[in-house]
């Protein structure tokens, strides 16, 4: 993408009213833009980081079994009244009516549709497990909508709904989802902690929160320090196989939101050099709670007797547009954002720094021409700008490698390649830069981890 053909409304000023980092930081890096409380447009360069987020979390979710549908974001009331939950939701369900006066919601989670659509398609136990997932905008009427779309009214979710025979397989899929988790946040670079959490309004009474480490974060946490370091599990899990040993390791190191920390067990059980009080934000939920719904919703198969069983069910969210300000609050410095390349909006930029030089023109465009060719994901700026201008806009929005082109390195047959993360520089000549930048950025995609 040539630089001069995109559309990137960066800003120079710090929003008044950004209070943190990655809210200033998307704003200015012309990611989305803030249309009312709590709404917001995302904008091309914070679209395209949406997208690569999302496509992990569906690989993610295919790899262990979980089917994709998609649902719509209006739902009729008369489901909720179904489980319950119409009235004790609470003024953060943005409630409307049809023409015709029908009761309707903008939904905030999917328990009651994933349910109906279970109950009118699904009658043998032969066709369990099954995990429905889909990645849909909702709505909550949140009564401070703050930290930009890191608490947002609308924002994007991906949930999924899994159904089984009885509570012990209902576990079973709930560690898949365990497993899945930890490989998502991983791919993306960040260091995700599962942790004890109360389930709330989505009811049940197994449930982890899924955290990363910020000043920033919403709430406190309480963990061990060896969950920082510990390996995730490989590409080549056998999702169908027995995952409880590695929900075990990780569940035995002791981890938990203030809302379900006990200090006296967390001192008696984490060593005094381990102990971790810190703060962190929710990137993630996962929820076992039985029978809330497929009870009242009637939810049933026939079971191998005969007989009508009323399936177990889980529940397991992950926000996207909660997830990309928690990278940018994991991963910036005082230039800007410094993203991991396997969710960059862009993998590398080139810098032209004498636009409209017909030499550094002819071997910028050569170069860019082999960049793409060789599977690289490549913004070109090729704006009439000075290079001043070039550098701060690349640092600002974050781009992992610059591949830099000048006069004076194109007389030397030479280009100069910086890394976004630690400011380091390399010259090299130009034939050369391709397969570098390829073998820089290849390893850092984490698709085969």
């Amino acid at each position: 993408m040539r630089l001069s053909r995109y559309f990137l409304p960066v800003l120079r000023d710090v929003p008044k009213d950004a209070e943190i980092a990655s809210h200033r930081l998307m704003l200015r890096a012309g990611m989305v833009r803030q249309q009312a409380s709590g709404l917001y447009s995302w904008l091309p360069l914070g679209y395209k980081v949406l997208m690569k987020v999302q496509k992990i979390i569906e690989e993610e979710q295919n790899r262990s079994g979980a089917i994709q549908l998609l649902m719509p974001t209006i739902q009729s009331a008369d489901l909720w009244r179904e489980s319950g939950r119409y009235d004790a939701y609470g003024k953060e369900m943005l409630r409307i009516q049809d023409r015709h006066e029908r009761d309707f919601l903008f939904g905030p989670t999917n328990e009651e549709m994933i349910t109906d659509i279970f109950r009118s398609y699904v009658k043998s136990y032969k066709d369990l497990p099954l995990n429905l997932y889909h990645i849909q905008w909702k709505f909550r009427d949140e009564v401070r909508p703050r930290f930009g779309t890191m608490r947002s009214r609308e924002f994007l979710m991906k949930d999924a709904y899994s159904f089984d025979l009885s509570k012990e397989e209902a576990v079973k899929a709930y560690e898949r989802m365990f497993v899945a988790y930890l490989r998502t946040y991983a791919r993306m670079g960040l260091t995700a902690i599962p942790m004890r959490a109360d389930t709330g309004p989505i009811g049940g009474d197994l449930s982890h929160e899924f955290i990363v480490l910020a000043d920033t974060g919403e709430s406190a946490v309480f963990c061990d320090k060896r969950l920082l370091d510990k390996p995730i599990p490989p590409q080549d899990t056998d999702f169908r196989g027995d995952l409880s040993p590695i929900f075990e390791d990780w569940t035995s190191h002791y981890a938990a939101t203030e809302d379900m920390v006990d200090m006296s067990e967390f001192e008696a059980s984490v060593s005094e050099e381990n102990r971790v009080s810190a703060r962190g934000i929710e990137v993630g939920h996962i929820f076992y709670f039985g029978t809330k719904y497929s009870e009242p919703m009637k939810a049933t198969v026939t079971g191998p007797d005969g007989k009508e069983i009323t399936v177990h069910m889980g529940s397991y969210g992950i926000g996207p547009t909660r997830l990309v300000p928690a990278i940018i609050e994991a991963f910036h410095d005082d230039d800007g954002i410094v993203w991991p390349v396997s969710v960059a909006p862009f993998e590398a930029v080139l810098i032209n720094l004498k636009a409209g030089d017909d030499a550094c023109d002819a071997a910028c465009d050569a170069l860019y021409a082999e960049l793409n060719a060789a599977g690289l994901d490549m913004l070109y700026d090729d704006r009439d700008q000075g290079a001043g201008a070039k550098f701060t806009t690349a640092d600002l929005i974050g781009i992992p490698y610059q591949i830099i082109i000048g006069p004076r390195g194109l007389k030397a047959g030479e280009a100069e390649i910086k890394h976004r993360k630690t400011g380091e520089r390399e010259t090299l000549p130009i034939g050369e830069a391709v397969a570098r930048l390829k073998g820089l950025i290849e390893p850092q995609r984490k698709t085969d981890i």
